[in-house]
């Protein structure tokens, strides 16, 4: 299982640093995870988009999906593509609002807001609480403290585990997704007792959750512009004794290994 980092700016694109976007692989199958500010571009610049087994967001602020948009435009208009996108529609899975908000966001008028319809080209998911089958992933879905309906995951192949957080506060979720995994994708926004609580985690609280869980490995991820990421990297290493780095855009991790 493959690893690769498109973009992992937190809240916003930070200077030539797209937002929160993944490529996870396995076994010929590329999962996309997050397709946020810039993300498009670094995908394309490692993978043929149209090569996509499928897309899975956990949820639907701007720095986690923005680039879907563009990612439309491509699916729809590319005069040559490899696959017909037609009969072959991406599978997404996201909240439920997805196929609306994302039609209204691709919409070219106000007066299309209600009536524009992308599932000519995506089939659409919706996501809960639970496990389901991605190509040769297993993928559990657990709801997250984060103020909209919003996921972290938990994906399983060839008897290695990677959790993602994707954004939250502090909550036991995030400790059943994350419990004895090899590595840990989570989201530190903020030093400690500078962040809002209940909304993201400081790396205190990021290092602390990797301790409880037992993981093996712990990438921090989503470290905002205006944030010291040195300073979170410190914080998740007073908690956390095991092996931590923060991750980067480009970034490549072996996990069939814990190695990169």
């Amino acid at each position: 299982m493959l690893l690769t980092v498109l973009g992992c700016s937190g809240s916003t694109p930070g200077p030539r640093s797209p937002s929160s976007g993944y490529l996870i692989e396995a076994d010929g199958f590329a999962l996309g995870v997050e397709l946020g500010n810039g993300t498009l571009a670094e995908l394309q610049a490692v993978r043929d988009p149209f090569t996509l087994g499928g897309l899975v967001f956990s949820h639907l602020h701007p720095d986690h999906c923005a680039d879907f948009t563009a990612l439309t435009v491509l699916r729809r208009w590319h005069p040559a593509p490899p696959v017909d996108p037609c009969a072959h529609r991406l599978a997404v899975h996201a909240p439920k609002e997805a196929p609306t908000r994302f039609a209204a966001a691709y919409a070219p008028d106000r007066s299309e807001l209600d009536v524009e319809d992308l599932t000519d080209v995506y089939d659409f998911h919706p996501l809960a609480a639970g496990t389901r089958e991605i190509g040769p992933f297993t993928v559990t879905a657990a709801q997250v403290a984060h103020p909209c309906d919003a996921y972290g995951f938990r994906f399983t192949h060839g008897g290695v585990t990677l959790a993602y957080t994707g954004d939250s506060g502090v909550c036991s979720a995030l400790d059943t997704l994350a419990a004895d995994v090899d590595v840990l994708l989570g989201e530190a926004s903020w030093t400690h007792g500078d962040h809002p609580t209940g909304v993201h985690m400081s790396g205190v609280e990021l290092g602390s959750l990797a301790t409880r869980a037992r993981v093996g490995r712990l990438l921090i991820t989503h470290v905002a512009p205006w944030t010291d990421p040195n300073a979170v990297l410190a914080e998740a290493r007073s908690t956390y004794s095991g092996p931590v780095e923060l991750v980067s855009r480009g970034a490549k991790y072996d996990l069939s290994t814990g190695g990169r």
